[in-house]
């Protein structure tokens, strides 16, 4: 079986990429758990109309689960992964302009969270649990210089397939998603 890399999910770091090169994107994999499902943990009426500023999330049918996909800046599906991991697990990536963030969890216990600039100063239950798969990504940096790593975005992303075994195809992202607003969750309200 090949292993997802950084050019298995450059097409979605592109899609939230704007000209001026800053990327705004927080997903979220969620292994075994239906569409509909993810959104009832995390509070998301399917349906709900996006008004306002069009904050919402797009909960994408995948290989192996879920991906959810938030539109806004509040990286609500990024805070939320300890709940989407009830009975499973779920990794997010949330990249803004204030950093790029990964975090996994496991049946709601958070296993590893680290900042992808800084990845010495992990954190959770067993933070050096995903250390194979985050050298052979090439987001291990040297741990007395943190630094930019290139590709991180795609490559964290990756990381997420591979720690949950959900893959996203562009075909399946293209697919129609239950899709609900956000704006009556924290951070919004």
């Amino acid at each position: 079986m090949v292993k997802a890399n950084a050019a298995t999910y450059e097409w979605l770091y592109q899609e939230f990429t704007d000209d001026m090169d800053d990327t705004w994107l927080c997903a979220c994999f969620v292994q075994g758990v239906p569409p509909d499902e993810c959104l009832r943990r995390i509070n998301v009426v399917p349906g709900s109309p996006l008004i306002g500023d069009g904050l919402g999330v797009a909960a994408v049918p995948a290989r192996g689960g879920t991906v959810l996909v938030e539109c806004g800046w509040g990286g609500v599906v990024y805070s939320q992964a300890g709940l989407l991991s009830a009975g499973s697990s779920a990794a997010a990536v949330l990249v803004t302009s204030e950093g790029r963030d990964f975090v996994f969890h496991e049946n709601g216990a958070l296993i590893t969270a680290f900042d992808l600039y800084f990845y010495s100063e992990r954190q959770g239950a067993r933070p050096d649990r995903l250390q194979s798969d985050v050298t052979d990504l090439g987001l291990h940096v040297d741990v007395d210089a943190p630094g930019y790593v290139d590709n991180s975005v795609a490559a964290a992303l990756a990381l997420a397939e591979r720690v949950t075994g959900v893959h996203l195809s562009p075909a399946a992202y293209q697919r129609t998603a239950l899709v609900g607003s956000t704006e009556h969750l924290d951070p919004y309200v």
